[in-house]
């Protein structure tokens, strides 16, 4: 049984109170390792610590921090196939997935904020006959960055990255139930020269060391991902403390197909959006809007698809479905499938769970769900799932499509497949989503904005976005004599 440990101060230690938490392969379904549960003990260490490097981490030149950042950078790449095959066995996903999304972003977050840093530059004001107004832009000290077990490293990373390269110093907590790569991120750290303090990594559960990072009151910053109710929570520690709070949460995105699409290409890239990562990507379109007149032959085609698709542990290069995150996760979905049902949904393939052969057989494989009749206001349609779970629905008119897409709390992201580019323009400029595709499905460029509206989360993410959340502007005036 291995035992992960913390990372505080450029060391690896084991939790202050000893006490371990399960970590559950979710192919296997069984306990290959142990986390620290931390607790105050454990985050007191990672402040000072941090409050020690602050100065050293801060006072470096752009350049130093950019190298370090790239040296960084270059430590995963170095050891891909470790850090791919340890993402898959610890989050349930494809080694595919893993080894074409997952390690290769996060490689690319931190070489692209590296890179940004010596780019990032102050504004000025000229007062004509008065004098001049110039902003400078300084790291907030110690800040918390929390994130989610869908994407770990991936998103990780996307916290860390620019937070570090804006010379802050960092403590950082990955999800519970997927932490094996952030461990492996401070052996990489360490070789690249980051120092001691910069990056502490805990361990543990949100209401217990997730909710003491919130808290604490030398962080003075949080960024987090994950669902809208733990949002909820952090900002009602946070904002009584006025922190800078960044809240990256859930969605319940539409896909809005127009009848003049071709419907077998389109079939399999919604097919990629609908179920990339087991569906356990906030950005997935789990709500399938489809004009009438193709409804019939987009629907056979999309099932025929869906139906073909291969549900297997992650080192089989044919899978297309891997493992879903955890039994607790498994149980979840399959409720919601049960509660379409009861509100009158047709399953028209899937809706069960897949059991392989040894050693899989305990895994936690779902077959990928596809579900028509319900209404766009029905639980299943209005609150996020999280699955290999989608809804088919047809439309009339172009209102009734931005309506129905519009018509829940979340605004994250959707995506709009038609050739009529004035039918693009109008749908994209309407719907209420803090992102739009056209045509395409999770292409990322890292100097746009990343985020929603409503109950999708507060502020943006990515490119000048992230470096200005974490520093703190400071205005100076100079009068001309």
């Amino acid at each position: 049984m291995e035992f992960i440990e913390n990372f505080i101060d450029g060391k690896y230690l084991a939790p202050a109170t000893g006490q371990y938490l399960d970590n559950v392969n979710p192919s296997t379904g069984q306990v290959y390792a142990k986390i620290p549960r931390s607790g105050d003990q454990d985050l007191s260490l990672a402040v000072a610590a941090a409050k020690r490097a602050f100065p050293i981490w801060s006072g470096m030149s752009v350049n130093e921090r950019s190298a370090i950042l790239l040296r960084l950078a270059a430590g995963i790449e170095a050891r891909m196939d470790e850090f791919v095959v340890a993402e898959s066995r610890d989050n349930g996903k494809p080694e595919k997935l893993a080894a074409h999304v997952d390690i290769p972003r996060a490689v690319s977050n931190f070489h692209f904020f590296a890179t940004a840093i010596e780019h990032f530059s102050s504004e000025s004001h000229y007062m004509e006959g008065i004098g001049i107004n110039f902003t400078t832009r300084k790291p907030i000290g110690i800040v918390g960055c929390i994130s989610p077990w869908n994407l770990p490293l991936y998103l990780f990373s996307w916290k860390i990255a620019p937070a570090l390269a804006a010379g802050n110093c960092v403590i950082a907590k990955p999800s519970e139930i997927t932490p094996y790569t952030a461990s492996l991120l401070g052996q990489i750290a360490t070789e690249a020269g980051l120092p001691a303090g910069v990056l502490n990594v805990l361990h543990g559960t949100g209401p217990e060391i997730g909710n003491a990072i919130v808290a604490h009151p030398s962080i003075k910053a949080i960024s987090f991902t994950g669902g809208t109710a733990t949002g909820e929570q952090i900002a009602r520690i946070a904002a009584p403390m006025f922190k800078k709070l960044s809240l990256e949460l859930g969605g319940k995105n539409p896909t809005l197909i127009f009848p003049d699409v071709d419907i077998e290409q389109t079939v399999k890239e919604v097919f990629r959006s609908s179920f990339s990562n087991q569906g356990q990507i906030c950005l997935c379109g789990s709500r399938i809007l489809v004009h009438e007149k193709i409804y019939d032959a987009f629907k056979t085609a999309f099932v025929r698809w869906v139906e073909s698709a291969i549900v297997s542990y992650p080192s089989d290069p044919k899978a297309q479905i891997g493992a879903v995150v955890s039994k607790g996760h498994m149980d979840k979905i399959l409720g919601y499938i049960e509660l379409a049902k009861e509100e009158g949904g047709r399953i028209l393939t899937g809706g069960v769970r897949v059991h392989l052969e040894a050693p899989y057989q305990d895994g936690y494989y779902l077959a990928p769900t596809v579900i028509e009749g319900l209404p766009n206001t029905c639980r299943t349609n209005q609150e996020e799932i999280f699955g290999p779970v989608v809804s088919l629905m047809a439309f009339s008119s172009e209102e009734q499509a931005l309506d129905w897409a519009n018509d829940t709390k979340y605004g994250l992201a959707a995506s709009v497949w038609t050739k009529d580019l004035n039918v693009a323009h109008r749908m994209a400029d309407r719907l209420e989503m803090g992102i739009v595709w056209v045509n395409s499905w999770l292409v990322r460029d890292l100097r746009t904005p990343f985020g929603g509206m409503k109950d999708s989360g507060v502020g943006r993410e990515g490119g000048w976005e992230a470096l200005r959340f974490f520093t703190e502007p400071k205005n100076i005036f100079i009068k001309h004599e």
